[in-house]
């Protein structure tokens, strides 16, 4: 199954590292939608994604709505903790895209309310202070659940 990893405007290089190291083994395609919160030479995003760049397919966008201009046929899956459906309910589909936001604060709250039926959420405990997973964490919970 072909899946394409999309990260909106990510923020933490370990953490695009880390899922670039998913991608790598899972054949997904990860496409960044800019600003990117750090500079594709930092250092921390380098040695996460160790030697798996040059077998990753990364792609690089100005804009969701580029995104979806390039892909207007593919089903979009939104990963969000607003979600009432969990990952493990959706019904995956071959080019599949699957959105993650920021870290500091996710997707925007208009996409979240314009695609409900299409928004995912991986089951936490509700504890006060555990806001949500790590993000390289989601994405390969995520992925893997697709596949």
């Amino acid at each position: 199954m072909s899946i394409n990893v999309v990260l909106v405007e990510p923020e933490i290089p370990q953490n695009t590292g880390n899922i670039i190291r998913t991608c790598a083994n899972t054949g997904a395609i990860l496409h960044l939608i800019r600003p990117l919160g750090f500079s594709l030479e930092d250092k921390y995003l380098k040695r996460c994604g160790l030697d798996y760049w040059d077998i990753s397919e990364i792609r690089y966008y100005d804009s969701f709505e580029e995104l979806q201009e390039k892909y207007p046929d593919a089903k979009y899956f939104y990963s969000t903790t607003k979600a009432n459906k969990a990952h493990s309910d959706m019904e995956f589909e071959d080019g599949c895209c699957l959105v993650c936001g920021k870290k500091t604060k996710g997707l925007p709250k208009p996409l979240i309310e314009a695609n409900m039926e299409t928004c995912m959420r991986i089951p936490m405990l509700k504890l006060e202070k555990a806001r949500s997973l790590n993000l390289s964490n989601s994405v390969a919970i995520v992925v893997y659940e697709a596949m």
